[in-house]
């Protein structure tokens, strides 16, 4: 009676086996290639046809970035700028990846210039005047 039992366990391995191979034939492998794009927030300090340098606050000197047709610029909102209105002195967040031994910006997020100059101190003046009169009994 145990004979009976030990086929009936081969039989069904047996008969399950042909059902995995159509699975295990029908799996490809995918390979995708993955991006990651770091951000550097700064400011402009040179704009030439082909670079934009960034002086940022984590780094000491400042690093230039190369740009390509496919660079996007736009503003806070995600609105497209034109390349005309980037310039010097503006603060700006470059999303940029490494090529090789270089840095080439995709995105650049151009804010808006934060006035420095500080309005002048509003000066209140007061004057009191007391007028004093003498009553004299007449």
């Amino acid at each position: 009676m145990k004979h009976p039992i030990r086929n009936l366990g081969g039989a069904a391995l047996l008969g399950l086996l042909p059902l995995g191979l159509p699975i295990a034939q029908a799996q490809t492998a995918i390979e995708t290639a993955t991006t990651s794009a770091t951000t550097t927030a700064g400011t402009i300090s040179e704009f030439s046809p082909d670079t934009i340098t960034v002086q940022s606050e984590a780094t000491a000197p400042p690093v230039a970035y190369h740009y390509t047709r496919a660079t996007t610029y736009v503003d806070e909102t995600g609105a497209p700028v034109s390349i005309e209105t980037v310039k010097s002195g503006l603060p700006v967040t470059v999303y940029y990846a490494k090529e090789g031994d270089g840095l080439v910006a995709s995105r650049v997020v151009v804010r808006k210039a934060v006035s420095t100059t500080v309005p002048a101190a509003e000066e209140t003046h007061r004057t009191t005047t007391t007028t004093t009169t003498q009553k004299t009994d007449d």
